[in-house]
């Protein structure tokens, strides 16, 4: 298999977000009376979407039309403040640019709200990512596979040449329904434990080992 095309998750993956993510559940939950909550509480809640997170750590109870309220504040308030504390990982930067140098294609995928994703890889990756892709109407989340097709389609790749790159059980499970290999970075929001369990099985310990893991086909 020759890999073109890579495929990136956002949170955990290229981008260190928790601190704003948090600061934002953090107001939300205030704003509704509710307990906050650490940022290690919360690591475990994110990559599913902020529908989910919420619905995870908001007390025990809350109705679904409430947590519709919650996720409206949040959207608000991250929209504002997605880019007060967010940066690329060590790394990260220096391996898409080296991506780009040896021409692989590539794209970000996230459960990230899309006005969020698009403003994000504007900041820090529009020089090297052609594509970023969050969550909106018409196109399901992660771990359906529909994200993927869309950026593959908008990319002119196919899935026979991509490679999958996340950090969570939720990021293994999209690659799986696409199709694609999967390569898991173990600097992100979930340990190596949790991918194993999940049936992970090839692992970048820092971002060089990407090239590295592509170099040698592994897949």
């Amino acid at each position: 298999m020759k890999i073109d095309t890579i495929i990136f998750d956002m949170d955990g993956t290229v981008l260190n977000t928790l601190d704003d993510l948090t600061t934002s559940m953090n107001y939300v939950m205030e704003k509704f009376g509710f307990p906050r909550h650490s940022l290690e509480e919360y690591r475990h809640a994110f990559g599913n979407g902020i529908r989910y997170a919420l619905e995870e750590t908001a007390p025990s109870g809350t109705t679904s039309d409430v947590i519709d309220e919650m996720v409206t504040v949040f959207k608000g308030h991250y929209d504002k403040h997605c880019l007060d504390e967010t940066r690329p990982y060590d790394g990260i930067i220096e391996l898409m640019k080296e991506l780009k140098k040896r021409g692989f294609k590539m794209a970000i995928v996230s459960n990230k709200i899309d006005s969020a994703v698009k403003e994000l890889n504007d900041r820090f990756f529009k020089d090297v990512v052609d594509v970023a892709i969050g969550e909106k109407q018409g196109i399901k989340r992660k771990p359906a596979p529909d994200m993927v097709y869309e950026a593959l389609k908008e990319l002119g790749s196919s899935f026979d040449n991509a490679v999958y790159v996340g950090d969570s059980e939720v990021d293994y499970a999209t690659a799986k329904n696409a199709s694609l290999p999967c390569i898991s970075v173990l600097w992100g929001f979930r340990d190596k434990f949790c991918l194993e369990e999940v049936g992970a099985g090839i692992f970048a310990q820092v971002p060089g080992d990407i090239l590295n893991i592509l170099s040698v086909n592994k897949f």
